[in-house]
This record gives structure tokens, C-alpha cells and sequence, in this order.
């Protein structure tokens, strides 16, 4: 059944094209899609108009005290709030997988060739087509322009005297992150162009996967019986679609950087805003039989006739010398990069362009520190980078693909996998790049530790692995404008574990040291009407903070729930700290972590009210589903608390102290029975066990403390948690009622199900699917020998999301089954490199084994 589902969902995607050119080396795997294709269904972002009349009596509250938070921000501050709940994003079935590399900005080009979503200014996304900024084709025989064509699909009401208009039928695209192929059988011509775009996001490189870069690589193949001569023309306006793309100052200006044998021609764009100034770069490598051409500045307005027939008359461009003038306000200004080749025929020919940005030093909102962005390091702060940044991409792409290619290989190649996982797996990682991320320096004057320094329980002021690879924040969702939101990250740290474990130990190491720190100014929390301190002692903080603020020194900028909520966070942090240490083994890590791991725990023992070992909730869930209404002890939180007892038990033996050892191991006893004994019911774990009507519902994420067990090589023996024939039965009953029973098996596991096999309607998110949620139950019944389960249960979500709601490069925090999704581009969905994590854990105990 899943390999017919499999074609059929390739072949609908690619039903409208009509050639039958595949393209210049383009890959079997990935997601494919054509320029002419269109998604039948129509969806719109949960908004509070969608929440339920039963749902909004127990939210009255916190919708009035919302809308005035809601209306201070906008109306009197004139910022956006960290969640709009009144002006979400609307779908925009366009997105293709986003240039540049980590931490320096991104641009989006979409599917169809567009470039459309921005996020140059650190964590602050705006989501503008920039219609000039295109690839034209020139094609000439014998000295005359036989075809010239903008390569995009639209038919925009200026620039008219360009030839708009491709007809998308003759193209498709081709997404395996960090690269992209583009390609065009150029009707009636015979001649296919495949654009190949590569960004420098590479496993394990801490260097060039900083870089503010991508570069773009035309193949040309004519399959004609003559000789031509092609052209291929790159248009960039100086800014991003914004506003102050007309505030005047910008200016432009050619250039020529020849090193070590290379050189590089293109134009340097100057955007100069008073904050955040940066320059964009558009480069071509100079070679004998290849002609560059520029034009330094154009208005991207009216019908632009001039250009066109630059272009038309002779296949280059006039390349004037000399800067423009600054932009006066109100106009914008673009500029151009025209490259040239002959191809023979019957042969092929190559063209290479780069697009850069450099905006080195960053403020956030607040404007209150000056931040250096991790590429510095290597290309310097002074802002005069891009035309080095160009020459290193172009002289160094090929050996970034190689590394690509090598890293990529062995799952491409694994049979056993489905194409679907593989497309999935590589393309969900846009996020790590595309999630408002920033890697920046660590300034010389900042202490991490909180005040409590090493040979106190603390931390070094700053740790090595920070002062080396830097400091790293990313989104909880482009949408949930939230840095390093721990509930989350919980998940979505599996790729960063996994792929760049340095980042991931660096972003530990800032909450290890906001966890001694406390903030007692009071704020008025949304959920419950009350004051109460922004941070507490000895509990991990929701977020660092909002990019519209100043992340790293105002955190928890989620206002929703005060810090009495968030039981699960700490026992999230115990669990990430023994994962890492598994996964990386830097013991230096493990003993710093240590003094940590004891305070949270011990200030989750206050929740233990009857001293029977195990924690107890009251109001909402925890701080994941904090939609949820629970009471007394819990499957999703009672299994965390458990797995956190096991961890500590082993990270005791590990560092050598017994007394710890048996303090955590008599816990770990006590809770684990009275987790099975309130809430086994037979077949899997009950929600909660408070005895309501929906204390049973079937919680899919219920074994989600095994999991970290799993992820960890726990599990079995001393430290074995949870019964195994227990796991493996609730992990049945989810699949049965959660995935199987819900959407016809197709849509993933549904959040809270009903043991009568309807799904659970009592909140507003249990009757979502959370896509990074299920990743991880697949992932978990990996571990568990249910192999072909979990990969049935994630392949509703990719195909649900990927291909019937075409929301590829988008992935959301959740959808329900029909109408309605909730939070376009969000962490969790990099969970699913914790299914791979489990594919390499099952082989080798295999290899072990046989």
C-alpha cells in the first residue's frame, strides 16, 4: 500500500508536465513538483474565530486579556506581537528550499523560481515577491537572438517589455536540501537549461556553513545540430520588498576581485539603512570562454525596454564603470549580471553565479547590544565582505557538494528506505537554517554562568565549546516569534545532536546558565489573570527571547503561562544533557552539566505531593500541551519524570557518586510503580489519572520519556524504565486508534484519541496532528521493532503536508483533519532526524547482534 501511495503522490505533483527532459544530473530522490501545478485544497491558519464555543467559556479570560495585549503591541507600540493570533500567515503554496547558509539570513526562492520570503534582519520574516529579481535566457545563432525568455511562469503588471510568461508545463523543480534543481525544456528550442542551487549547509562544518551564500549553476544542453550561443542574464533590486527599499541612500556599484588565480565580476548592491545596513551581491567566475557583462543599476519600474534590448541586441550587457548615484526617496534601484557561453551542438556548457549578503553586525528590536554574526570570524566586521564572500563561494562550491554528496549517499542509496523518507528527511533540515536562525560571536563581556561560577555548581563565565563555535538561536516557528523554545527544541534537537553537535551543546550551555538566573519582575500572565515573576531559580526558561527584544538578556517571552507550568522543561533538560553526553561522549560536558541536573530536579520534587516518587500536575498539562486540561499524574509527564529518575541514575554511576545513585534509584523505584500503578489501564497509559470522563483518552506522544530512553541507549537493564511489553502495547494502541482510526491511516497520529476510536475534541489542540510529535512516535516505535508502523505513521504527515497542502519548505506545527493548520515554518518537525537516529541505533544493535 505505501509504495502505490508513493507513486501516486509523485505522479500527481508532476501530472502537468509535459516533457520528457529530466535534466542535467538531477537526482532520483527528493520532492518534485511542476511549475504548472496547483493544489486542489485551500487551507487557513487556526485563528481565535476557529476556537471551538466549548473551548472559548474556558478561555474567556485569556481571549479579553489577549486582545488588550494584543491591541498595546500593534497599536500603540507598533511591533507585532510573538504570536498573532489575529493576523496569521495565509497559505502560500510557492515556497522552495531557501538560500544561504546558518545563522547569516536567508532568502526563499520558491518553487516556481521566485524570491519570496526574506529574513535578513535577525529572526524578523517578511514574506514579499520581489517580481524583478530573475533569470532570463538569451539565445543566439550566428549572431542573431533567436529566443530570449524570463524564466518565470508569472505575467507581473510591470516591467512589460520583458517576454514573461514560461510556460510552466516544460519545467520542474527538484528539492533535496541544501541543494535545488530547476529545469526547463525550452519549448521549441531543443534546449533544456537546469538551474542547480547549493547552499553551504554542511554536517559537522562549523565554518563555511555560516556563510551568507548560495550559489546558483546553470547546465545548458542543446540538442540541436548547430552551435549556439546562450546567455543567462541575474536581476536583483537593492533591498527585500520592504519599505525601505524606497527610503533613498542606496546605491550601487560593479566590481572585479581576482586571488589566488580566481577572479570573480558582478555588482555589490549598497543597502543602507540606518539599522542593519547590508550589501547583496550578485558574481559570476571569470573563465576564458565565458563573458561577464553587467549593468549596475536599472529602475525596476515602468516597462524597462532599455534592458531588455541590451540583452536582446547582442547577448551581454553595456557594463558601465563607475558607481550609481544614492537612490532619492521614493525610487528603487536594481542591478544585473549577464554571463555567456557557446555550447556545441549536441553538447553541454556550464554557467556559475553567486548570490551573497553581508550584514556582519546585528541589533535586535531593542537596538540595546551590537551583535557579530559567526561568518566575521573568517570574512571580518567592517561590512566590505561580499565580494570575498562571492569568490570563496565560487572557487569552493564544488568541494561543499562533494561533502553534500558524501554525507547524503548512504541513505539515498539504502533500498530498504522509502523515496518518500529520504525526501522528508533532507528537506525538513531547512529549518535549521530557515527558522530566523543566528551563530554569533560570544562578545568579551558576556557571562553566561548566571553569577554562579564553576567551583560553586555553576558554569565557566564562558564555556569553551561557546567561545569556539559561538552562540546559537533559532525560532520556535517563523510565526511563534520565540528563540530556543525549550519544549520544542526538546524535539527538533535531534538534527542539531545529530549533524552539528557543537551548536547543539553551545545552545545547552545558555540554558544551563539561565537556569541559576532569576528575573522576580512581576508580569501579568495571560492564562491565568496573575502576576508572578518573568523567571524563578533552578527552572529552565520557556525561551530566550524575541528577536523584536534582546534575546539572551530578556527571556521567556512567552506570556501565556507563568513558570509554575513548566514541570516538564527541567525534566526536558535532564533528559537532553544524558542524550548529548551518549551521543558525543565530551565527559567535560556531562560534569559541567551535572550541578544543573541535581537543582532542577530537586525543584521538581515539590510536586510530589504524596511521596509516592512521582510527580503530580494540576490546571493545564505541561508546557508542550498546554491547551490540555489535566490533573494528578500523567502519562506525558509522569513518563518524563520517570525517564529523568533513569538518567540520573546512570549519569550518578557514570561520575562516580553512590550516594546520588541510590537517592535517584529509590525515586526511580517508588515513581516508576506508581506511574504504572495510576494510569496502566491494560492496554496503553491513561491521559491523566484524575478518574474524568476523558482521564483514558489515548494520548499519542504518551511514551515520549521512553523514547529519550531509547535515543540514549537506555532502557533495558538496570536502567530500564518502563516494562517493555507495556511500551510495545501502548505503542500498538496509538497506531490502532490514533493513526489507523483517524483520516483513514493517512494523516499521521492524531493528538488525543478516544479508546472509541473518535478523536478527543475537549481542547484545542487535542485534536490536532502535531507533525514533529508523530516524527518522534515513529521514532519510538523504530526503537521498538515496529519498524513498519512508524513508518507508516510518518508518512501521513509528509504526504499530507509535502504533497496534498503544498506546504513544502513551511512545515507547520499542526493541522487538523480538515480546514484548519496552525503555524506555518516551526522547529519541531526536525524530530524526524530522531527516526534516523533510531534506523542507525536498529542496524547496529543487528550487526551486534548477528
Amino acid at each position: 500500500m505505501t509504495s502505490e501511495w508513493s507513486e501516486k503522490s509523485t505522479a500527481d505533483l508532476m501530472s502537468r508536465y509535459v516533457s520528457k527532459e529530466m535534466g542535467y544530473n538531477v537526482p532520483k530522490e527528493g520532492w518534485r513538483i511542476c511549475l504548472a501545478h496547483e493544489f486542489k485544497e485551500k487551507r487557513k491558519p487556526f485563528q481565535a474565530k476557529d476556537v471551538s464555543l466549548a473551548n472559548i467559556w474556558g478561555h474567556i479570560g485569556l481571549g479579553v486579556r489577549y486582545l488588550k495585549f494584543w491591541y498595546k503591541k500593534t497599536q500603540v507600540e507598533k511591533k507585532a506581537p510573538f504570536i498573532d493570533m489575529f493576523g496569521a500567515q495565509p497559505l502560500r503554496q510557492i515556497y522552495g528550499a531557501p538560500l544561504g547558509g546558518i545563522g547569516g539570513g536567508t532568502i526563499t526562492r520558491g518553487w516556481r523560481g521566485e524570491f519570496c520570503r526574506w529574513q535578513l534582519n535577525p529572526g524578523m520574516y517578511h514574506y514579499k515577491t520581489v517580481i524583478p529579481n530573475q533569470f532570463t535566457v538569451c539565445l543566439r545563432r550566428e549572431g542573431k537572438t533567436v529566443y530570449q525568455q524570463v524564466l518565470s511562469v508569472e505575467r507581473p503588471p510591470t516591467l512589460q517589455g520583458w517576454n514573461w510568461g514560461y510556460c510552466g508545463e516544460y519545467a520542474f523543480y527538484h528539492a533535496l536540501y541544501p541543494r535545488a534543481w530547476t529545469v526547463y525544456d525550452l519549448p521549441g528550442q531543443n534546449v533544456t537549461l537546469t538551474c542547480r542551487q547549493i547552499s553551504p549547509v554542511i554536517p559537522h562544518d562549523y565554518q563555511d556553513s555560516s556563510l551568507p551564500v548560495a550559489v546558483l549553476v546553470w547546465d545548458i544542453e542543446n540538442k540541436n545540430e548547430y552551435d549556439l550561443d546562450v546567455s543567462i542574464m541575474f536581476t536583483m533590486v537593492n533591498g527585500s520588498g520592504q519599505k525601505d527599499d524606497k527610503c533613498g541612500g542606496h546605491w550601487n556599484e560593479p566590481f572585479h576581485l581576482e586571488k589566488e588565480g580566481e577572479a570573480v565580476s558582478g555588482v555589490l548592491l549598497h543597502h543602507c539603512t540606518a539599522v542593519n545596513p547590508y550589501t547583496l551581491c550578485i558574481a559570476a567566475r571569470e573563465q576564458s570562454d565565458r563573458e561577464i557583462s553587467h549593468q549596475t543599476a536599472f529602475s525596476p519600474k515602468g516597462p524597462c525596454f532599455s534592458l531588455w534590448n541590451d540583452l536582446i541586441d547582442d547577448g551581454r550587457l553595456d557594463s558601465p564603470t563607475g558607481s550609481s548615484p544614492p537612490t532619492v526617496k521614493g525610487e528603487k534601484v536594481a542591478a544585473a549580471v549577464a554571463v555567456g557561453c557557446s555550447v556545441p551542438a549536441q553538447g553541454h556548457n556550464s554557467l556559475e553565479f553567486c548570490l551573497a549578503w553581508d550584514m556582519p553586525k546585528i541589533t535586535f528590536g531593542s537596538r540595546e547590544k551590537e551583535h557579530m554574526r559567526r561568518y566575521t570570524r573568517y570574512f571580518g566586521t567592517k561590512g566590505d565582505a561580499s565580494p570575498s564572500l562571492s569568490h570563496y563561494a565560487l572557487t569552493h562550491y564544488k568541494q561543499w557538494e562533494k561533502s553534500i554528496e558524501e554525507w547524503q549517499r548512504p541513505i539515498l542509496q539504502d533500498s530498504s528506505l522509502p523515496s518518500w523518507y529520504k525526501s522528508a528527511l533532507f528537506n525538513e533540515l531547512y529549518f535549521v537554517a530557515d527558522g530566523g536562525t543566528v551563530w554569533t560571536e560570544i562578545m568579551e563581556d558576556v557571562d553566561i554562568s548566571g553569577g554562579i561560577r564553576s567551583e560553586d555548581g555553576g558554569l565557566p563565565a564562558q564555556p569553551t565549546v561557546i567561545k569556539e563555535y559561538g552562540r546559537f538561536a533559532y525560532l520556535e516557528g517563523q510565526e511563534y516569534r520565540m528563540y530556543n523554545t525549550y519544549d520544542v527544541h526538546f524535539y527538533a534537537s535531534f538534527a542539531l545532536i545529530m549533524l552539528w553537535p557543537k551548536l547543539a551543546l553551545s545552545l545547552q550551555y545558555d540554558i544551563a546558565g539561565s537556569v541559576v538566573q532569576q528575573d522576580l519582575t512581576e508580569r501579568l500572565h495571560l492564562m491565568s489573570g496573575q502576576y508572578s515573576p518573568i523567571k524563578t531559580k533552578n527552572v529552565v526558561p520557556h525561551d530566550i527571547g524575541d528577536p523584536d527584544d534582546e534575546p539572551w538578556v530578556r527571556m521567556n517571552a512567552y506570556l501565556i503561562h507563568d513558570t509554575a507550568h513548566w514541570k516538564d522543561l527541567n525534566l526536558k533538560f535532564v533528559l537532553h544533557v544524558y542524550r548529548d553526553f551518549h551521543l558525543t561522549q565530551d565527559r567535560q560536558y556531562l560534569q559541567d552539566m551535572w550541578p544543573i541536573c541535581q537543582a532542577v530536579m530537586e525543584s521538581e520534587l515539590k510536586f510530589d505531593l504524596d511521596g509516592d516518587g512521582l510527580i503530580e500536575n494540576s490546571g493545564y498539562a505541561d508546557q508542550t500541551y498546554d491547551g490540555w486540561i489535566v490533573t494528578g499524574p500523567s502519562a506525558y509527564c509522569g513518563g518524563m519524570w520517570v525517564a529523568s529518575l533513569c538518567v540520573m541514575c546512570k549519569m550518578a554511576r557514570l561520575l562516580d557518586s553512590e550516594e546520588l545513585y541510590c537517592h535517584y534509584k529509590d525515586l526511580l523505584d517508588r515513581g516508576s510503580a506508581a506511574f504504572e500503578k495510576l494510569l496502566w489501564n491494560g492496554k496503553y497509559y491513561n491521559y491523566d489519572s484524575s478518574g474524568r470522563d476523558l482521564s483514558n483518552s489515548v494520548m499519542s506522544d504518551q511514551c515520549a520519556g521512553h523514547w529519550f530512553l531509547r535515543a540514549s541507549g537506555l532502557g533495558d537493564g538496570e536502567f530500564q524504565a518502563f516494562p517493555k511489553e507495556k511500551i510495545q502495547s501502548a505503542l500498538k494502541s496509538v497506531f490502532d486508534l490514533n493513526v489507523m482510526s483517524f483520516a483513514g491511516g493517512q494523516m499521521g497520529a492524531v493528538n488525543g484519541m478516544r479508546p472509541e476510536g473518535v478523536p478527543d475534541r475537549s481542547s484545542v489542540q487535542s485534536d490536532e496532528v502535531w507533525i514533529g510529535v508523530v516524527y518522534g512516535l515513529a521514532a519510538t516505535m523504530i526503537h521498538e521493532g515496529m519498524q513498519e508502523e512508524g513508518m507508516r505513521t510518518a508518512e501521513g504527515c509528509y504526504r499530507t503536508v509535502w504533497e496534498k497542502l503544498g506546504m513544502a519548505f513551511q512545515t507547520p506545527e499542526a493541522y487538523c483533519e480538515k480546514n484548519i493548520y496552525r503555524s506555518l515554518a516551526y522547529m519541531r518537525p526536525l524530530s524526524i532526524w530522531a527516526m534516523q537516529l533510531a534506523l542507525n541505533t536498529s542496524q547496529k544493535d543487528q550487526t551486534t547482534t548477528a
